[in-house]
């Protein structure tokens, strides 16, 4: 294993453990010519994955890029960080197992929004963000009415202008009061 400080090839394990649910290999690992200290995970491939971009562009699946994906949306988020390799393992089980080679990114991104929607809602709206490219207020409300089990967002309210919803407290504040 080449060190990633020094690229010498002279490195030596220091401690093997198994780490998520067994599923993985956690190395500590220290460069005999440098001196550095660093770790590796080693991992079950079942197959090579392909991922097909929206463009038609073909390039090879990455677990990093998921992972900081995932990482991202759950940035300042009370999860711990080996429930999000957890996630991410299961998510590339997941891909491994469907049985084909190209998959296409708008699965990739459906699997992880799944996964993230039964994690953290917060999570989930701002991977849903990005995934599906909001541009509106109302692409927001749309995924938070999903959340809230509602079908549909809620309507305009009276007073709140186009495009605009007003929370039920704010709604009541702006109705126009007049007396007989």
């Amino acid at each position: 294993m080449r060190c990633p400080y020094c690229n010498g090839e002279n490195t030596q394990v220091k401690d093997s453990r198994p780490t998520e649910e067994n599923a993985a290999i956690r190395r500590r690992r220290a460069c005999e010519d440098c001196g550095g200290r660093f770790t590796t995970f080693e991992r079950v491939q079942l197959r090579e994955i392909v991922v097909v971009k929206r463009s038609g562009r073909r390039e090879p699946f990455d677990r990093g890029k998921l992972l900081h994906s995932v990482e991202v949306a759950l940035r300042k988020r009370p999860i711990e960080g080996e429930r999000i390799e957890r996630v991410v393992s299961d998510l590339v089980r997941r891909l491994e197992s469907m049985g084909e080679q190209d998959v296409p990114s708008s699965v990739i991104g459906e699997l992880a929004m799944e996964a993230l929607k039964g994690l953290d809602a917060v999570a989930y709206v701002r991977f849903a963000s990005v995934y599906r490219h909001f541009g509106q207020a109302a692409d927001f409300q749309e995924v938070l009415a999903e959340i809230a089990g509602r079908a549909t967002p809620p309507q305009d309210d009276a007073g709140a202008g186009p495009g605009t919803t007003l929370s039920p407290t704010l709604a009541a504040s702006r109705t126009v009061r007049r007396t007989p």
